[in-house]
């Protein structure tokens, strides 16, 4: 939990500017990009749409760390996965058959080559952010002052929030990343550049979010895409690829991380784009009800816990049009799986426990079919495919 930090007053650096950074919630403005020259920062100009990190030096090593993490994701892990099967099978088991994770764990956890892989994986991911933390932490007076030069530009609005009450399943260093979410005023930059590292070099483009996009289903009311809502919107690469894809729309981004909307806004100013980011709950979204014509999310409920996944599904009813698409991409939103084989048992253990995914087994005990079909969504369970991270996909259509 991030009780212990205190990262230089983040809440006394966004709370002097709410006030002008707060638009009308239901209204969206049109306005010239705007991010005034004397404080954009961006050294070394940009590849496509992405800025490069500031430094060779940062820049080389994070290549590394890149590279680095293929190799594990690929070479190694297959081969840990071999290794651990073949324990599997030694100890009479089967590597394809149930297990339980005490058991898993006992044959496994000390074995050199999968505890070689799982430590690799998670000495990278500190690594990367440790690189990321200490630029953006070290120059940060020209960083925040870029960010607060952009709050009250457009295209698009933000709003923030600093009073809102925080639920507990925020206040920890989900994926390890110092501060989280909520409590390191560059959450968003640290989390754009190491996700790049994460999804090993496959998304500096927003590729993923931009096909995620596509597939979005429509709604079936007739009326065309008028207003669309990113639920967990993070740094806000699939609300500016939904924008893109319906530029028409009025397209809202929320978050309940103030630095992820702060970071998201300006990113979306620096690229022309016009949507509109707000701190705000998933779960408690303040909109009317039967606003938005599509409600999307990507990878959002499985760092949330039980009950508030069961919350944010009757939400995106609540505020959806009969006929609306309520679009949740996840890990396994469809497919709830939960480990059985050894090398599932210790995978997922490792993933909770070290890289600090804490709702992580909340997240598979949620039959996401039957608590949408609950709330009052027509499911298909067999969705379009969003990409490559996710075991399946969910569409449901808010009933009339």
């Amino acid at each position: 939990m991030l009780d212990r930090r205190t990262l230089f007053g983040a809440t006394a650096a966004v709370s002097s500017f709410v006030a002008g950074a707060v638009s009308s919630p239901f209204t969206a403005k049109k306005a010239k990009a705007s991010i005034p020259s004397d404080v954009d920062v961006q050294p070394r100009s940009t590849v496509g749409r992405l800025e490069r990190i500031p430094t060779l030096a940062l820049e080389s090593r994070e290549d590394f760390l890149t590279a680095f993490r293929t190799f594990v994701n690929t070479d190694l892990t297959r081969a840990a996965k071999a290794r651990a099967d073949r324990i599997m099978d030694d100890a009479g088991i089967g590597a394809k058959s149930p297990v339980s994770r005490e058991k898993a764990l006992e044959l496994l956890e000390n074995d050199y080559l999968v505890g070689t892989r799982f430590r690799a994986w998670t000495s990278s991911q500190r690594l990367m952010w440790e690189n990321l933390y200490d630029e953006f932490h070290g120059n940060a007076e020209k960083y925040l002052a870029e960010m607060e030069a952009t709050d009250n530009s457009g295209p698009g609005t933000l709003e923030l929030n600093p009073g809102m009450d925080m639920p507990n399943y925020v206040k920890w260093e989900i994926h390890q990343q110092p501060g989280g979410y909520v409590g390191d005023p560059f959450a968003g930059h640290i989390y754009h550049y190491g996700t790049n590292d994460f999804y090993m070099g496959l998304n500096d483009q927003d590729q993923i979010h931009q096909h995620m996009a596509r597939q979005t289903p429509l709604p079936t009311h007739g009326d065309g895409v008028q207003r669309i809502l990113d639920m967990g919107c993070s740094v806000g690469q699939l609300s500016v690829a939904m924008k893109e894809r319906f530029p028409e729309a009025e397209v809202w981004g929320i978050d309940i991380g103030a630095p992820m909307v702060r970071y998201a806004h300006m990113r979306a100013v620096d690229l022309g784009v016009d949507v509109n980011f707000a701190q705000r709950l998933a779960e408690d979204t303040k909109f009317p009800d039967n606003h938005f014509d599509i409600v999307i999310s990507y990878i959002l409920h499985h760092e949330v816990t039980n009950e508030a996944s069961k919350q944010i599904i009757a939400e995106a009813h609540r505020v959806l049009k009969p006929g609306g698409v309520f679009y949740p991409v996840d890990f396994y939103t469809a497919a709830r799986t939960k480990p059985k084989t050894g090398w599932e048992q210790v995978r997922w253990w490792w993933t909770h426990r070290w890289n600090h995914e804490v709702w992580y087994y909340d997240y598979v005990d949620v039959d996401f079919p039957a608590e949408m079909k609950k709330a009052g969504f027509d499911v298909n369970e067999e969705g379009p495919n969003s990409g490559r991270y996710e075991g399946g996909n969910l569409a449901g259509i808010k009933r009339a």
